[in-house]
């Protein structure tokens, strides 16, 4: 569909995956790119399966522009948590590939979904804002809090500890771990099963389960908002 965003229909599972040839950093081509294929997604009523390249799922933000700070900066973190919102109240189902490693607003994206599909391995998911000089988004907090157990959500957050995939199911990043080799065919598999669920009552279940959500994340987003006006990232 787009130079780093693929887009595959197939017997209603649309399949959008995230390849820049690196690390698969979202710039806001990139999430431009995303929206334009659930778009056609949202048009084609399709089960989505979102997910990345072999190894990674998404590093996470373009760290040059976040960290240059100014307009650029706080669009490119309203536009990473605009999308994270979009997912979580997409109206068909969202199955996440999660190829490898997912870093702070890939993690993010982890999250967003309705079913997570890991990969094994020497990989990480992650929320290292603190790690890397930067305080937690209150949207961040919001992502975290509605998928994480509450043993994990300090930890993931405040000490942004690092998890490997096995130990991220525990943590609630993730709902199985598979080997590289069956991701896509288990991913699909998951896709094809949610297929069967009556559309309609899905979306109005989402809809009454994530509510509070949603408004706490809008909330967040324009507390944000407002902070990095304020002070910068």
């Amino acid at each position: 569909m787009d130079t780093h965003v693929n887009y595959r229909l197939e017997s209603s599972i649309a399949t959008i995956t995230m390849d820049d040839g690196k690390v698969n950093a979202l710039t806001l081509a990139m999430f431009a790119q995303i929206n334009r294929a659930l778009d056609q997604a949202q048009a084609d009523r399709a089960v989505v399966v979102l997910t990345g390249r072999p190894g990674v799922f998404s590093a996470g933000f373009y760290l040059p522009v976040l960290r240059a700070g100014g307009n650029d900066a706080l669009a490119l973190l309203r536009a990473g948590f605009d999308l994270a919102e979009r997912l979580l109240a997409f109206p068909d189902p969202v199955v996440i590939a999660c190829n490898g490693h997912a870093i702070a607003m890939g993690v993010f994206l982890v999250l967003s979904g309705d079913y997570r599909v890991g990969t094994a391995g020497a990989y990480k998911l992650t929320a290292n804002e603190v790690a890397i000089g930067m305080a937690m988004p209150h949207a961040a907090i919001e992502i975290c809090r509605q998928r994480l157990t509450p043993q994990h959500l300090h930890r993931a957050v405040a000490l942004a500890e690092p998890y490997g995939p096995d130990d991220a199911v525990a943590a609630g990043f993730l709902d199985r771990v598979v080997a590289a080799a069956e991701l896509p065919v288990v991913a699909r598999g998951v896709a094809e099963q949610l297929l069967a669920l009556d559309r309609a009552a899905h979306t109005e279940s989402k809809r009454r389960l994530r509510g509070p959500v949603l408004e706490a994340l809008r909330r967040a987003i324009a507390i944000d908002d407002a902070g990095f006006r304020a002070t910068g990232p």
